[in-house]
């Protein structure tokens, strides 16, 4: 048996779609949108599972396009006689099917992993749960390709069934509609977007996928393996009791891996030594890529009555809505990873803590505006606001340069800045309080 399936694994087109599944998957990650999945490694498995949207769809034409081998070699009838039934000679081709497919889609995750290895330092359960349904969703895939291919032998069929895949992954989210939840039951890229530093995947919704996809893909080998009408029809069986219990597994909740929260992501690990910076677990690689700049900010900020004295992470979601308990000793900063994995703004790490001095809890109705922040951590700075282009409005930064120009002409600058973050802290800012 070993031999037959390395055979098959050399004749097959199990190692050229493993190719076009790395190819095609490093390209999406790399050139898609790579700041998506550099963040960690939650992130990188559920971007990979995003793109299963065009790699569900060519695993599905590979085997439509395997399972006209036989048809094209005319020699169904000659296999037909042998003594062997047809369920145990399709088992060389599914397994190197199904070793395609896999070692595509870990070959692109690990392309994708080195990129992050340097910081990506959290690896939660979880990611291993979203990344083998990512591998069952693309075996059921080549398996159910293999099974239609079968059954409808014609050289349009895997460009047609490639094209269905993609408007069945498409079209399902609003077939399912105003019941969100059912999307996440049959659609392995659903809700995988986007993802912010602290989501997850919650383990009943890969519990739910991965037994519709399980489901999916005995359907499909009794398809391949069926000799009449009979077995035929038996496989649609699984997909009914598949669909029946994933559909019983899954919470009645929309939005259900989009408003999930990693409490552990969350959680704050500090830098050695004094004054403390902390960063979230999720983030951990970037410590010490922003405890310098961070407790430079902090000596700046020592001017100021009652300074702050330590930087933590700002750790706010805002899907749900969850704030970061406040102290008033602390600046809450903002991380973000760039396309690198490393630090998306290194150069702005000292202006973003002084201005985070003047920032105020998350429900406090009177704040300070971004201008009279810049203007007032500038001017602790000692000079002109010089802020990276996108990073804030062109407006914005004009408004906080004419706020800081005054701040310097006035004597009475330092009371000013100093009552502002006051003010800040006690949800007091009024309009143009450093300017009257």
């Amino acid at each position: 048996m070993s031999r037959v399936f390395r055979i098959e694994l050399r004749r097959s087109v199990a190692l050229g779609l493993a190719l076009v599944l790395l190819v095609a998957g490093a390209l999406l990650l790399f050139f898609a949108d790579p700041s998506a999945f550099t963040t960690g490694w939650m992130q990188l498995a559920m971007t990979q599972r995003l793109y299963l949207a065009v790699l569900w769809p060519l695993a599905l034409a590979a085997g439509a396009w395997q399972a006209r081998r036989e048809h094209r070699s005319n020699v169904a009838e000659l296999f037909a006689t042998t003594p062997r039934p047809r369920a145990q000679r399709i088992v060389p081709t599914l397994a190197a099917l199904a070793v395609g497919a896999i070692a595509g889609y870990l070959a692109m995750g690990i392309a994708g992993g080195v990129w992050i290895a340097g910081t990506a330092r959290y690896l939660p359960v979880s990611v291993f749960a979203v990344l083998g349904v990512g591998l069952l969703a693309l075996v059921a895939a080549v398996w159910l390709g293999l099974a239609v291919g079968h059954l409808l032998p014609s050289p349009a069929t895997a460009p047609a069934l490639a094209v269905a895949g993609l408007g069945l992954l498409l079209l399902l989210p609003g077939a399912t509609r105003p019941h969100g939840w059912l999307a996440l039951v049959f659609s392995p890229i659903y809700e995988m977007n986007l993802p912010d530093a602290y989501t997850t995947v919650p383990g009943p919704a890969s519990v739910s996928q991965a037994i519709w996809l399980a489901a999916l893909a005995v359907a499909a080998v009794l398809l391949v393996a069926a000799g009449g009408w009979r077995l035929r029809v038996a496989a649609l069986l699984p997909v009914v009791l598949g669909a029946a219990l994933a559909i019983a597994v899954m919470p009645r909740n929309d939005r259900y891996v989009i408003d999930a929260v990693d409490p552990v992501a969350r959680e704050l690990v500090c830098a050695r030594d004094e004054p403390r910076v902390c960063l979230s677990r999720v983030h951990t690689g970037l410590l010490g890529e922003v405890t310098g700049p961070a407790r430079e900010a902090l000596t700046v900020l020592a001017k100021l009555p009652g300074a702050p004295t330590q930087v933590h992470e700002d750790t706010t979601t805002y899907v749900p809505i969850v704030y970061p308990a406040w102290h008033d000793d602390v600046v809450l900063l903002r991380v973000d990873a760039g396309s690198d994995g490393h630090l998306a703004d290194r150069g702005g790490v000292l202006a973003e803590v002084v201005a985070g001095a003047f920032a105020s809890r998350g429900d406090c109705d009177h704040f300070a505006g971004p201008q009279e922040k810049l203007a007032a951590a500038y001017w602790l700075i000692g000079r002109e606001p010089a802020v990276p282009a996108g990073s804030y409005d062109p407006e914005i930064v004009t408004a906080a340069t004419q706020l800081w120009q005054s701040l310097r002409q006035r004597p009475d600058a330092a009371a000013r800045v100093a009552a502002l973050r006051q003010a800040a802290l006690s949800c007091t800012v009024q309009d143009g309080q450093l300017s009257r």
